[in-house]
């Protein structure tokens, strides 16, 4: 007996071709007699289409409050890497000034002439301490303020102060950015991961809409949530680790510093000591 629904041999050579397509875009061939249902109910477990599962795709198809996340923290690490090298730079460059400025200053030379040389405003913190007591020595000694003990007292102070306040002036500017590594590296992985916790409940969301336990419909909500902890993660590790390197170096300049401050009051207090 032969099928009700059975087509005719021409039809089927007509239509085959067509039928064949479709049959492939659904998902498996067609057999002569077979009709494909009008409104197919989807199956538990059936394949979800392929996602792009680059970080390009990851990025592009994430929900707009991720795609908020990673963006702060692509440019929080943009900003630390750009913190980071300038810093580096500038530590160097100022270990560099300050050896050279200690060389000619221990050469044995005139004070004076140094600080004709150094002027009112170098750009060196070590330099700049030296400028400031020397604008103090030279404008006491200009209005003979150094004639009696109590002035030398006082003038010695004066130094001490203004040498101090040079001092604080000068490290603040290399200390300068050093919150923002910092708050980055305190800050970025919990940003990160609440990235991550928006992600997966984009992901259980979708698993609930599509009725789809499979790995296919899992794998780009948890791959993107994934990606935003990777982001904060890529932020506050160099942010930690170089703030605490520089805080180290810092610390190891701020000591030279207060190194040649006391060396350099006890000569001004032997130059008054002389000249009483």
């Amino acid at each position: 007996m032969e099928p009700v629904f059975a087509m005719p041999t021409d039809a089927w050579t007509l239509a085959g071709p067509i039928l064949e397509g479709l049959a492939a875009l659904f998902g498996g061939p067609l057999a002569q007699g077979d009709m494909p249902a009008l409104n197919p109910t989807p199956r538990l477990g059936a394949p979800a289409p392929e996602t792009d599962l680059s970080l390009i795709g990851l990025v592009r198809s994430a929900d707009i409050v991720v795609k908020t996340v990673m963006a702060l923290l692509v440019l929080a690490s943009i900003w630390c890497w750009a913190i980071i090298i300038g810093k580096w730079r500038q530590l160097g460059r100022l270990r560099r000034r300050a050896a050279e400025f200690e060389e000619r200053f221990w050469s044995g030379g005139s004070l004076e002439d140094l600080y004709d040389r150094v002027g009112d405003r170098p750009g060196e913190p070590m330099a700049a301490m030296f400028a400031a007591a020397m604008k103090e020595w030279r404008h006491a000694a200009d209005h003979g303020l150094t004639v009696t003990t109590a002035m030398r007292a006082g003038l010695q102070q004066r130094i001490e102060r203004v040498m101090a306040v040079a001092q604080g002036r000068e490290l603040a500017r290399v200390e300068r950015h050093m919150t923002f590594l910092a708050s980055v590296g305190s800050t970025a992985p919990f940003l990160g991961l609440f990235g991550t916790v928006w992600g997966i409940m984009n992901a259980f969301t979708s698993i609930a809409a599509a009725a789809n336990t499979s790995l296919a419909v899992v794998a780009p909500g948890i791959a993107e949530a994934l990606f935003a902890t990777a982001l904060g993660l890529f932020a506050a590790i160099p942010a930690s680790a170089f703030y605490n390197h520089f805080v180290n170096a810092i610390g190891r300049y701020a000591d030279r510093l207060d190194g040649f401050s006391g060396e350099f009051s006890a000569i001004l207090s032997r130059h008054l000591e002389e000249r009483g």
